[in-house]
Parts: structure tokens; sequence; C-alpha cells
């Protein structure tokens, strides 16, 4: 045999062992630790898978999820992260800031990085100590809406408001944070500010009511209790004859509230997907500030069908916005 065939003999085996190894490779583990089922939390799953594939992280053949999440159940949280955990995942990804905080005590010194999403206010949920850097093998993307913005659609749909209702649970980080920053922005939109507190389902009906004579408008934040319940706040409203704008497009689709300034959850999600490419490609969580969507990411939209049950008059100024829809 001549030294040439022997040599050529080597690199062929030697590019067949090395395709047999990379072929033989198990694809990395990602964790997905969701709250409950409900189409903003499904839309941020999306993004997230969407944006891992455009980085070079495609399902199924560089990556395989494991979902889990407990129908809302915050007490089912640390036993979904047991489970997520024991799989022994490259990261996990968790959705709302209850999930998120629990998963980060109980997956401190792990080793297996956190990219959370859904979360309105990283730093007042002690997620990340600032919104210029990130924590120790946690990170994440916002939720964060524009308040400022939604005041001014808001204006815009219903120029005679002048009292901003704002339900929220007093027990949940995301909605405490996102009401102490409309409280900042109402003196400049013209807004006085009526908080009522609701920690149950069950109240809604009556905490709602109670906005009777009080309110000209009621927000409804992304909060994981009072959206999962759109329906029943609706309903209240509508019985107070004070219309709604809600922070989640998906209630408007379905004629249930008259309108919506909202963030776009695919986007957050795609935001987060982001940022846990960078991080299994090498890079440290405590070098990646927070991301929070840009004002590009909010868009609005208006049912006909649910402000005339409401009995608004869309303004003039919004009939052509491209934000209608039947």
């Amino acid at each position: 045999m001549s030294k040439r065939i022997w040599l050529s003999g080597l690199v062929v085996a030697g590019t067949l062992a090395w395709g047999a190894g990379t072929a033989a490779a198990d694809p990395i583990r990602i964790g997905i630790a969701n709250f409950g089922e409900h189409p903003q939390l499904s839309a941020s799953i999306a993004g997230f898978k969407k944006a891992l594939s455009e980085n070079g992280f495609v399902e199924g053949a560089d990556v395989v999820y494991s979902e889990s999440h407990t129908n809302f159940d915050a007490s089912l949280v640390p036993q979904m992260i047991a489970k997520l955990q024991a799989e022994q995942p490259k990261l996990i990804y968790t959705i709302t800031t209850p999930v998120s905080q629990i998963a980060k005590k109980a997956l401190a010194g792990s080793g297996i990085p956190v990219v959370f999403s859904a979360v309105t206010d990283p730093v007042a949920a002690k997620l990340v100590p600032s919104w210029e850097a990130g924590d120790e093998g946690m990170t994440g993307a916002t939720d964060l809406q524009d308040v400022a913005a939604v005041m001014a659609f808001t204006r815009k749909l219903l120029p005679e408001a002048k009292r901003f209702g704002v339900p929220y649970n007093p027990g949940e980080a995301n909605d405490t944070a996102l009401l102490d920053k409309i409280k900042e922005a109402a003196p400049a939109a013209g807004f006085e500010v009526v908080a009522v507190g609701v920690d149950n389902v069950n109240d809604i009906q009556q905490r709602i009511a109670s906005f009777a004579g009080k309110a000209d408008v009621i927000y409804t934040p992304a909060s994981n209790l009072l959206q999962p319940a759109i329906g029943a706040v609706s309903a209240a409203a509508r019985q107070a004859q004070i219309p709604i704008v809600n922070s989640d497009d998906g209630a408007v689709r379905d004629g249930v509230v008259p309108a919506s300034f909202a963030v776009n959850y695919e986007q957050v999600g795609v935001n987060a997907g982001r940022i846990a490419a960078e991080i299994l490609k090498g890079k440290d969580p405590k070098t990646i500030a927070p991301s929070r969507p840009s004002y590009q990411d909010h868009a609005p939209l208006i049912s006909k069908k649910s402000t005339a049950a409401f009995g608004i008059e869309v303004p003039a100024s919004l009939a052509d916005c491209g934000c209608l829809v039947d």
C-alpha cells in the first residue's frame, strides 16, 4: 500500500469517526416552566423557540424542550421546578413572576441558568439587582408596558375620561410594580388613579363593581389572576357601565373587552430566546441586562362589537387607525 493511499484511509476513517460522533451527540435539553395555559404565555413560548431556532438551535435536531405548567397553582411550582431540574437541562425558561421567583430560590447554586419572561419588573421582584445587569445564573425578558403610551391611547379612545381605574393583585409583584408606574405617569396624562385590590377570583364581581361612580375607564394589567378571568372582569365592568382597556389583545379579538394597548408576547419570547442563545453559546447571564419591549412592540386594538356593547362611540381620530376588528 502506498503512503498516499494509507494517509487517505486515515483521513476518511477520521472523517467517518467525527461524523458518527456528531450524529450520536444528544441535543441540548431546555426546561420550560410555565404558570398555566394562556394565549399570552403560549405566545411567549412560541417566540422563545423561534428565536433559538434562528440562532442555530433547531428543535428536534439541536435542542429538545420539556414543557410543564401548574394551571396557575403557585403551590405546585416548586414540584414543577424540581421535576425539570431532575432532567438535567442546560437551561430553564421560566414564565411569569411567581414561577421565576420560586425558580430563583430553588435553582440557586445548581449551575442551571434561568431565563425569565412575562415579568413586569424583575428588579422589584428581586430577580436581578438592576435594569443594567443580570444576576448570578439569571436574566431575561420583561413585558413592561409603556404606561404613558397606554394612557395616551386611552385618552384618544375616551377623551372625556379623567379617572383611571386599576384592579390589581396586591400579592403579585408584577401588579404592584405596574401600579407604581401608572401612578407616576398619571398626572402628566391628566388622569387620577383609582386602584382596587383583587386577591381572589371569587371577589372579582364585587371588587370591579366597586369602581362604579369612581372610575371612567378600567385598565386591566397583565395579571396572572385577572387575565385568565377577563370574562368575569368584563361582565362586572359592563354591568357598572365602565369601559375597559386591556393589556392583552386576545380578549379584544374575542369581543370580550372594547379595546387594548398590548405588548406583543411573542416578541417578549423572542427577546428571551435571543438571551438564551447567548447563554448557551457561553455568555454569563450576569453580564446580560434584562430586555424590555420597545414602543414598536406595542399595538392598539379596538373591537366594534364590544365598544357597541359598552356604549362607546369610536372617535373619528381612530377611524383609520387600522386597529379595528369586528
